[in-house]
C-alpha cells in the first residue's frame, strides 16, 4: 500500500511537467512558422542571457551544495557531481559571454566559440553522468576535494585553448542561415545515446530511490528533447531554438531538484523521521515503565505516583483491595509463563469488566492485582464488589486444553483508618490478601495483628536459611504396613523442624515458605539423601529390606537435574533403585508433556512413583494412562468420615475399584481406628499407615522397636481377623 501511494505521489508531482511538455510540443508542432522572431531581433540576446543564467546558476548551485556537504558525506560520487556541475557552470558562463551580440563578446568568430562551449557542455554532461553512475561509491579523504574541484578549472582553460587556438583546431558546427551542421548533430545524438543508456541504468535503482531517479528520468527526457530541437533549428530566431533553450533549463532544474533531495531534503526527512520515531519510542518506554506488558494494565509506579498525588486531597475514606490468583505460581511453574500469562490476561479482563471506570486498577510485579477506591461509602459496600469479583472468576478458564480455575483472594486496606502513607496502604492490604485464602470468603479487610504474622512469616524464612547448615532439621518414618503379609514393608520419610528457640515448628508452616523461597530445591535434596542412607544403614544393621518414599515438590520435579541427582543419591549411598518410591501430588500433573517426560525418566532408573493425597487434586485423571503410577495414596480426609459419611466411603470405594482395574498398589493414609482398617481390609486395601499402628518415629527409634512395631501390627490384624470371623 506504501509503494502505491508513493508511486501515485510521483505521478501527482510529474503532471505539471507533463503539462509543459505538451504544450511546447504543440507550440513547435503547430505555431513554429508563424512565432518565428517573435520576440523580436533585438530581445533574443536577452533572452538566451536570462536562460544562460538561470542555467549558470543552477548549475553553479549544484556544485556549490556539493562542495558544502562533501565533508559530511565523503563519498566519491558527490566530489564527482559538484565537479562535474562546476565544469559545465563555466563552460556555460563562456558560451553566454562569447554569444553573438553581447556587450561583452570575446572577440573571434562568436558562432564558433559560442557553439563549441556549449556542445562541450553538452557532451561533458552525458559523459559525466554515465561515468558517476558506473564508479563503484567509495569514501574519499578531506584533500581529495581540492583535486578534484581544480579539474574544471583546468578543463575550461584546456576548452579556451582548443576553441581560441591561433589555428582554428575545431571545425565549425554551426553556420548562420543553415543551422546546425551535421558534425553538430552527429555530436548532439551521440548525446542522446548516452542519456538513453543512463536512463536505462536509472531504471534499476528506481525501487531504492524513486523520487532521485524519477527526477533525473525527468531531466533525461528533457535533454533529449532539448537535443533534438538543437538539430532542427534555423536560427537563433527559431521558436525551436527557444523552446529548446526551455527544456535545458527544466532539465538542470530537475538535476537540481535531485541533488537537493539526495543531499538536503531526504537528510531532513530522515531527521524528522528519526525524530518522529524517538519521539514514539520515547512514548512507548514511557508506557512501558508505567504500565504491566502482560495486561497493559498501570504497574506499581504508577500506582505509587498516583496515591502520592491523591491520597491526601480529600478526607474522603478510600480502600486498596489487593486480589491475588490462587496458585498463580503452581500454574506457572507447571505450564509455563506463556499459560500463565493468558491467564492473568483473561482474569484482568474479567475485572475490568465488574469494576467502575472511576476505580483505578493496577498490575503489580508479583502477579498481585491492585484496586484503588477513590471515595468508600462502607464497608458492605466494599464486601459486595469483592463478592461480584470472586462470582465473575467462577466460570473457568479455557487455555487451549487446559480447563482452570482463577479464584481470588482478595484483601482490602482503608484509608485513613489502616495508614498514613501509601506505601503502607498497598502492604496492608496485601497481608490482608496472603491471609485471605485462611477464610471460607476469600476476603479480609487488613488488621494489625496480620502484620506480626507477616514478619513472624519473614524471620522464619530467615531462619530456614541456616536450618540445614545448623542440622535442625531431621526426618522421621512413619512405617506402611502389608494387610495381607501383616509386616512393615516400606516407611514415608517426613520432615521436622526443631527450631533452637521456638522449638518444634509444624511443616505446614514451613514447606510452603520453603517452596515460595527455593529453599525447597537443596532441603528436598538433602531429605532424599539422608532417606535413601537411613535406609541402607537399616539393612546394614540387621533390618529386612524397606521401601522408603519420599515426597517430591514441584520445584523439584521441575529442577533441570532431578533425573542425574537421584541416580547420583542412589549411587552415593548404594541403595538399590526398587526400595526408593517418589511421591507426587496431583496438582503437579498440570503440565502433562513435562510431568510424562520427567516420570519416564525417573521410571528408567528403577524407582516407583506414587500420587499423595489422591482425590484431592484438581487435574484430570487421563494422567493416570500417560504416567508410569505405580501407587495411589488415599489421603486422610477420605478417611477420617468413611464410617459416618457415605460420600467419602464412596470415593474411597472409586479409588479401590479404579486402582485395581489399573494394576495400581492402594496406600491408605491416617489409619486411627480399628473400624476404619476393618472397612479397608473388607474392601481389599493392600497397604495402610496411620497412628492406630505407629507415629512416625525417629530413625533410631524405629530400628530399636522394629520387631515390636511389626508384632503389634500382626496382634491388630489378628484381633480384626477374629472379630470378622
Amino acid at each position: 500500500m506504501w509503494k502505491l501511494n508513493e508511486d501515485f505521489s510521483l505521478f501527482k508531482q510529474g503532471i505539471p511537467y507533463i503539462i509543459l511538455s505538451l504544450a511546447l510540443l504543440m507550440i513547435m508542432s503547430f505555431w513554429s512558422e508563424q512565432l518565428y522572431g517573435i520576440f523580436g531581433e533585438n530581445n533574443y540576446v536577452t533572452l538566451h542571457l536570462m536562460m544562460e543564467i538561470l542555467i549558470i546558476v543552477v548549475t553553479m548551485s549544484i556544485a556549490i551544495q556539493s562542495w558544502l556537504i562533501s565533508p559530511y558525506i565523503l563519498s566519491n560520487r558527490v566530489l564527482y557531481i559538484g565537479a562535474l556541475f562546476l565544469t559545465i557552470s563555466l563552460l556555460e558562463s563562456a558560451h553566454a559571454l562569447s554569444y553573438k551580440g553581447m556587450p561583452y563578446f570575446i572577440t573571434g568568430n562568436t558562432t564558433y566559440a559560442a557553439t563549441w562551449f556549449y556542445m562541450l557542455a553538452r557532451l561533458l554532461l552525458s559523459i559525466g553522468c554515465f561515468f558517476i553512475l558506473i564508479v563503484k561509491e567509495k569514501p574519499i579523504s578531506m584533500s581529495y576535494r581540492w583535486l578534484i574541484y581544480s579539474l574544471p578549472f583546468i578543463t575550461i582553460i584546456g576548452c579556451f585553448v582548443l576553441i581560441y587556438a591561433p589555428t582554428q583546431i575545431l571545425p565549425s558546427i554551426f553556420i548562420e542561415g543553415d543551422g546546425p551542421t551535421i558534425l553538430k548533430n552527429i555530436l548532439q545524438y551521440s548525446a542522446v545515446i548516452l542519456q538513453v543508456i543512463i536512463m536505462l541504468i536509472l531504471l534499476k535503482y528506481f525501487k531504492y530511490a524513486p523520487k532521485i531517479t524519477f527526477l533525473l528520468f525527468g531531466s533525461s527526457i528533457y535533454l533529449i528533447f532539448a537535443d533534438v530541437f538543437f538539430t532542427i533549428y534555423r536560427d537563433v530566431y527559431d521558436i525551436k531554438n527557444f523552446i529548446g533553450h526551455i527544456f535545458q533549463l527544466c532539465a538542470y532544474y530537475l538535476l537540481f531538484r535531485a541533488m537537493y533531495f539526495s543531499s538536503i531534503e531526504k537528510p531532513f526527512q530522515q531527521l524528522l523521521d528519526t525524530q518522529a520515531n524517538l519521539e514514539r519510542s520515547r512514548e512507548k518506554m514511557h508506557f512501558m515503565a508505567y504500565h504491566n506488558e502482560v495486561t497493559n494494565l498501570p504497574n506499581e509506579r504508577f500506582l505509587m505516583e498516583s496515591l502520592k498525588r491523591n491520597l491526601h486531597i480529600s478526607k474522603s475514606e478510600k480502600a486498596i483491595l489487593a486480589i491475588e490468583i490462587e496458585r498463580i505460581a503452581t500454574i506457572k511453574a507447571s505450564l509455563g509463563s506463556t499459560y500463565a500469562d493468558q491467564l492473568i490476561n483473561m482474569v484482568a479482563q474479567r475485572l475490568r469488566d465488574v469494576l467502575p471506570e472511576k476505580y483505578l486498577l493496577c498490575m503489580l510485579r508479583e502477579d498481585y492485582f491492585v484496586v484503588v477506591i477513590d471515595e468508600v461509602n462502607n464497608e458492605h459496600h466494599l464486601t459486595q464488589l469483592s463478592q461480584q469479583l470472586q462470582d465473575a472468576m467462577l466460570a473457568s478458564f479455557q487455555l487451549q486444553h487446559f480447563s482452570l480455575n482463577g479464584n481470588l483472594n482478595i484483601g482490602i486496606a482503608l484509608f485513613p483508618a489502616d495508614a498514613y502513607k501509601e506505601e503502607e496502604l498497598v502492604r496492608f492490604a496485601l497481608y490482608a490478601m496472603h491471609e485471605a485464602g485462611k477464610v471460607p470468603s476469600h476476603t479480609l479487610f487488613y488488621e494489625s495483628s496480620m502484620s506480626s504474622k507477616i514478619t513472624e512469616k519473614l524471620i522464619l524464612e530467615n531462619d530456614l536459611h541456616y536450618a540445614l547448615d545448623n542440622h535442625e532439621l531431621f526426618l522421621e518414618y512413619q512405617p506402611q504396613v502389608d494387610l495381607q503379609a501383616g509386616k512393615i514393608i516400606s516407611v514415608e520419610a517426613l520432615i521436622r523442624w526443631r527450631h533452637p528457640k521456638k522449638g518444634w515448628i509444624s511443616p505446614g508452616d514451613f514447606i510452603p515458605i520453603a517452596e515460595e523461597s527455593g529453599l525447597i530445591i537443596p532441603i528436598g535434596q538433602w531429605v532424599l539423601e539422608t532417606a535413601c542412607r537411613q535406609v541402607k544403614q537399616w539393612e546394614q544393621a540387621g533390618l529386612p529390606s524397606i521401601k522408603v518414599a519420599v515426597n517430591l515438590s514441584l520445584g523439584q520435579l521441575f529442577q533441570q537435574n532431578l533425573v542425574e541427582m537421584i541416580q547420583d543419591v542412589l549411587e552415593r549411598t548404594r541403595l538399590e533403585s526398587r526400595y526408593l518410591q517418589l511421591e507426587i501430588t496431583e496438582s503437579m500433573t498440570i503440565n502433562i508433556d513435562h510431568m510424562t517426560t520427567v516420570l519416564h525418566q525417573l521410571k528408567a532408573l528403577g524407582v516407583t512413583i506414587a500420587v499423595d493425597d489422591f482425590g484431592t487434586g484438581y487435574s484430570s485423571l487421563s494422567y493416570l494412562k500417560d504416567f508410569p503410577i505405580d501407587c495411589l495414596k488415599i489421603d486422610r480426609s477420605f478417611i477420617r468420615k468413611i464410617q459416618t459419611d457415605s460420600t467419602d466411603k464412596a470415593l474411597v470405594d472409586m479409588i479401590l475399584s479404579m486402582a485395581k482395574h489399573l494394576r495400581l498398589k492402594v496406600v491408605a493414609e491416617g489409619i486411627e481406628e480399628v473400624e476404619q482398617l476393618s472397612y479397608l481390609i473388607a474392601s481389599h486395601c493392600e497397604t495402610v499407615q496411620g497412628y492406630l499402628f505407629s507415629k512416625p518415629l525417629p530413625p533410631e527409634v524405629l530400628q530399636e522397636n522394629y520387631d515390636i512395631l511389626q508384632q503389634n501390627a500382626r496382634n491388630i490384624l489378628k484381633k480384626l481377623s477374629v472379630c470378622q470371623v
